[in-house]
């Protein structure tokens, strides 16, 4: 017997285990890469939802796990991951910057927000009207992150690369059953993929799918984040991650023609330079109905739980949402009601 069963292995999968592996707690893993989204994330995390100039919610306490969750991470795998970058707003007119300002004058915002106005010193970009600069902000390598963490299971001999089969899940009195596996608990932490997930399927999971390109912009020459209509987000070698689009309709992985040519348009508003598209990625984002995450557990079976719904902040979210389901089964502390999955225990009851 184990303590646990993960089933997926993005970023809330990885989350979690490794709050079990800091409190010794055995488990194994099953996943089938079906779910993309956190590979193909740009990775980057931002305290500030800068299309409205305001605080993400639970920014405080998620930033705060972010450094040292990661950098245990890094020490872990043997490599870097976590890359301090600046974020830079472009101001499109005197009326944003003044925005800006007003908000950077809020208590809650003032750690994030500076107040200096940043001259466009680069020819490559159209920024007449300067940047602001967000603090605190980096982006996570998701991709590689997901890659080494998959081999570091694998050599523990933790991790079961197949599809999870529903028919072969037994939910006993004190157990649960899985195949030869035996465990006191199972969690579910698969992204979009909860919708083929008889138990949880009840939860208001919309999922947007998000597509972005990487260009090759030799004369770029951007360290920052650069946030405009979209986001270039520089990944080192003259490479640069572009998006992301929302689309609500959609539920396929596969790029479309429509995506690459919106992104294209945006992104040649403000950038003055040649370059080349060398990848166009898509992927299901796990978004919620009231953009909150889903944590918790079954509204009638006591050893099966969730962790999911983070939406586009998963590398933010990802840290605190495990902590908070890790506190909650093993030490009966209370899930921040937001997260809880029990504000929808009404629609469980109409299944």
């Amino acid at each position: 017997m184990v303590d646990y069963i993960i089933v997926g292995l993005g970023l809330a999968g990885i989350a979690f285990c490794e709050r079990l592996e800091q409190h010794n707690k055995t488990f194994v893993v099953i996943n089938d890469e079906s779910q993309t989204s956190s590979n193909i994330a740009g990775g980057l995390y931002n305290p500030v939802i800068l299309k409205r100039f305001s605080l993400a919610w639970k920014a405080d306490e998620q930033l705060e796990m972010v450094s040292p969750f990661y950098k245990a991470l890094e020490d872990k795998l043997g490599e870097s991951l976590d890359h301090k970058v600046p974020v830079l707003r472009i101001f499109a007119s005197v009326e944003e910057q003044n925005l800006w300002f007003e908000a950077a004058d809020k208590i809650k915002l003032q750690p994030y927000l500076s107040t200096q106005l940043l001259v466009n010193k680069n020819p490559c970009l159209h920024a007449p009207f300067g940047f602001g600069q967000v603090l605190h902000t980096g982006r996570l390598d998701t991709k590689r992150l997901a890659k080494l963490y998959s081999e570091y299971l694998s050599k523990k001999k933790c991790l079961y690369k197949e599809t999870f089969n529903f028919a072969d899940l037994k939910i006993g009195t004190k157990s649960i059953s899985y195949k030869a596996l035996i465990a006191k608990r199972i969690v579910f932490a698969t992204g979009f993929g909860l919708k083929s997930n008889g138990y949880f399927n009840y939860l208001p999971l919309n999922g947007t799918k998000g597509e972005l390109l990487t260009i090759k912009a030799p004369a770029l020459k951007e360290r920052s984040v650069i946030k405009s209509s979209v986001f270039i987000i520089p990944v080192g070698n003259d490479h640069y991650r572009v998006g992301a689009t929302y689309k609500w309709k959609d539920k396929s992985n596969e790029p479309t023609s429509e995506a690459r040519h919106e992104l294209q348009t945006k992104l040649d508003t403000f950038l003055n330079c040649d370059y080349k598209i060398t990848s166009h990625v898509a992927g299901i984002r796990p978004t919620v109905a009231d953009r909150r995450p889903l944590v918790g557990k079954h509204p009638v079976f006591n050893h099966m739980y969730l962790l999911n719904g983070f939406g586009s902040r998963g590398v933010m979210i990802a840290p605190y949402a495990s902590d908070q389901l890790y506190q909650y089964i093993e030490n009966g502390r209370s899930l921040e009601p937001e997260m809880d999955i029990s504000r929808y225990d009404k629609d469980y009851i109409k299944v």
